[in-house]
């Protein structure tokens, strides 16, 4: 019992909302635009209101509007972001997609001017079924959802995949703030 009470003090687990690792000072974070190196017009627009949310919900730093007023600077680049078909019925029609976004990203204090944490590759990659026979009405996922088991046998083909892949998008983007709040909060 000891020693595994040493190996969890000594292995540097923290909860991530404390962030324990950003400069204890730092109070204030401007969030600069993302720059976006995709196909996909404004990914990086709406990664960032869910990266400002994930920010603003752990209540450790206050989000401005300007470097001016910051102690910390976080920017980055949406290096991918794609829909790929990973699941199909007997006449190869595609039944469930992979929604994938990746990013680079880095932290700066903007006092000391130096870069305090960085990122090549953070991604999320959830999987969403995109016709009614694939979707599992009693799944966490599914029930977070606004809809009802009912719902989706009354709704067509395309006003299901449309619903669907807005649900993989949010999930997508959303654990991607998360993981990106959680990286850089710890000093993964």
């Amino acid at each position: 019992m000891i020693i595994a009470s040493f190996a969890v003090a000594g292995c540097g687990y923290h909860f991530a909302a404390s962030g324990d690792m950003l400069p204890s000072n730092a109070q204030t974070i401007y969030v600069e635009r993302f720059g976006n190196a995709t196909r996909e017009t404004g990914v990086n627009d709406e990664l960032m209101r869910y990266i400002k949310d994930e920010i603003a919900m752990h209540h450790r730093l206050t989000i401005v509007d300007s470097p001016d007023g910051a102690d910390l600077e976080l920017s980055g680049e949406v290096k991918r972001a794609y829909q790929t078909p990973i699941n199909f019925n007997s006449v190869l029609e595609p039944t469930s997609y992979r929604n994938a976004m990746y990013v680079s990203a880095s932290l700066k204090d903007l006092r000391t001017k130096k870069v305090i944490w960085s990122a090549a590759r953070i991604g999320s990659a959830p999987n969403g079924p995109i016709v009614a026979q694939t979707i599992v009405t009693t799944t966490p996922g599914f029930l977070q959802q606004n809809l009802r088991g009912g719902d989706i046998g009354q709704m067509t083909d395309l006003e299901t995949a449309q619903s669907q892949t807005a649900v993989a998008q949010d999930t997508m983007m959303s654990r991607l703030a998360h993981t990106m709040y959680v990286d850089m909060a710890e000093g993964f």
